[in-house]
């Protein structure tokens, strides 16, 4: 049987949640608040800043508000980070817990009403939208971050994959080797894209 369409983008919607959660899993409270780039991007950021655009779109967009406010990042914080980081009086558990309210809330709004209803989004400038594409959009949004969570978590303890238990890397992989091997094919090339002779780098001669 042919799922239905609005069943088919809460699949993934879901999915994309659900990844982002997973990489925070077993992990201390400080690995998951440690800034692990230069601009500062951490795993519980990341998971911060999706609850409080989540519940932007699937709330006031299509005339809903969250009950209690005080819980979400304010648009007056003297702060333009705040939405990116937990702060010193957050807890992991307390976002991860919030997120998972905001899901529902969201979710609520998503049964409720029609793929074709219009919603309004503030801060795009009132633009019109529709239920359809809030939940492209941000399914395609949470994809983004949980790829900025891989990469986070793999610097941490190396752990890789989509879930637990998904197939989706390679079983028994050298991965040293295959770096070293990466590694000395991108030093073949000097920073216009021009390749030495086999195995010397360029920038060598």
């Amino acid at each position: 049987m042919v799922a239905a369409p609005k069943d088919v983008l809460k699949d993934y919607l879901q999915g994309a949640r659900d990844v982002l959660l997973w990489k925070l899993d077993g992990l201390s409270e400080r690995d998951q608040r440690l800034p692990l780039t230069p601009t500062g991007t951490n795993l519980l950021g990341l998971v911060k800043h999706a609850l409080n655009t989540e519940v932007i779109y699937f709330g006031p967009t299509f005339g809903r508000e969250w009950p209690t406010p005080d819980e979400l990042v304010s648009p007056d914080d003297p702060d333009p980070l705040t939405g990116c980081y937990a702060t010193g009086t957050e807890t992991a558990a307390g976002i991860i817990g919030l997120y998972r309210r905001v899901q529902a809330f969201a979710d609520e709004t998503i049964d409720a009403l029609p793929l074709e209803t219009v919603g309004h989004v503030a801060h795009w400038g009132g633009t019109a939208v529709t239920l359809h594409e809030i939940m492209v959009h941000k399914t395609a949004d949470l994809q983004r971050h949980a790829g900025h969570a891989d990469i986070l978590r793999e610097q941490i303890d190396g752990s890789v994959g989509l879930l637990p238990r998904h197939g989706n890397v390679p079983p028994a992989i050298d991965w040293p080797a295959h770096t070293r091997r990466l590694t000395a094919i991108a030093d073949r090339f000097d920073r216009r894209g021009e390749a030495g002779p086999a195995g010397q780098s360029v920038l060598e001669c």
